[in-house]
């Protein structure tokens, strides 16, 4: 990360990312939008236990929708299950165990999924790790930001493809992160084994800027369906709370809350404003945003993102 990308991205967050940000951007809101009857679509959250996955079930849950939790932890899922669905009236909701940094899970799940004769009309790719200071490797040798937020979500997504193919106005939603910005797509290491001090704040951002590479690669191959990957500002979860100790201190007072957060995720989700625009492009508070700093040298080749998804293929089919 230079030190030019980090100080314009610092700045640009506690003008955009924070609570402010969202307020100020708010204004030009479409009052409307929200105002759609999903009472006969689904939904599929990953990581909808908790932070701005939990707002978002939720939200859709109250909204009449049929709603399916993703998360790792049965404990804290089941909880979940029956907060939403005592707050929002709604007994459409449905919990599915899976941990998204195993691949022969979602191999499972993913296939369990397309033969129950569910529908799904919107997958939301929410569920994402940001790893401790050590290197994690996973039982399958892979290295757990990637596997959880490349790897994964690659995989679900395709394993999904053919049930939202079916569906009338299909999306997909892949929640990324600014912190995408102060990242250029690196294929000669895309698990990280090549850092001499590995760094899990860089390896996130490296990760969530393969996700939004991945919702404009998906978008020209699979045109039935919409994609769109997201921000939702810096908020007040508990997994920056967590992760971001020091961060969390600095900022609580500014960070956004879970619902600001999920909003966009909503409006992708179910505003028919949201699919009149192109498929593959990365929104930011209801709106479409570049997805490279000024001056950032952070852009790629279309022959390095098609050979993203090749790779990701390749490390996929040994499962």
């Amino acid at each position: 990360m230079s030190l030019y990308r980090n100080a314009v991205w610092l700045l640009k967050g506690i003008r955009e990312y924070t609570k402010g940000g969202y307020q100020s951007a708010s204004k030009s809101f479409n009052a409307t939008d929200l105002d759609v009857n999903i009472n006969q679509r689904s939904y599929m959250v990953t990581g909808g236990n908790s932070g701005v996955g939990r707002a978002t079930a939720l939200a859709l849950a109250k909204k009449g929708g049929t709603v399916h939790i993703v998360c790792r932890n049965q404990e804290r899922g089941e909880a979940a299950l029956s907060d939403i669905k005592t707050q929002s009236g709604n007994q459409n909701v449905f919990l599915h165990l899976l941990d998204m940094s195993k691949p022969k899970d979602i191999l499972a799940f993913s296939e369990k999924f397309r033969s129950s004769g569910s529908t799904l009309n919107v997958l939301i790719n929410n569920a994402g790790i940001l790893a401790g200071d050590k290197r994690e490797v996973t039982e399958d040798g892979l290295e757990v930001t990637f596997a959880t937020n490349t790897l994964g979500v690659h995989m679900l997504t395709k394993g999904l493809i053919p049930v939202l193919e079916k569906a009338e106005d299909p999306r997909v939603i892949i929640v990324s992160s600014g912190g995408m910005l102060v990242e250029k797509l690196d294929l000669s290491d895309l698990q990280f084994e090549k850092m001499s001090k590995f760094d899990p704040t860089m390896a996130y951002a490296q990760t969530k800027r393969q996700e939004v590479i991945m919702a404009a690669m998906y978008a020209k191959k699979y045109i039935k369906i919409h994609f769109s990957s997201m921000h939702p500002g810096w908020a007040d979860t508990p997994g920056v709370q967590n992760s971001l100790p020091d961060f969390y201190n600095r900022m609580k007072d500014r960070l956004r809350s879970e619902d600001e957060a999920a909003d966009t995720i909503l409006w992708l989700a179910i505003a028919p404003a949201a699919v009149k625009h192109q498929s593959g492009l990365f929104f930011q508070d209801r709106k479409p945003v570049p997805t490279h700093l000024p001056l950032a040298w952070t852009k790629s080749s279309p022959e390095d993102e098609q050979k993203l998804l090749e790779k990701l293929d390749e490390i996929a089919e040994k499962f």
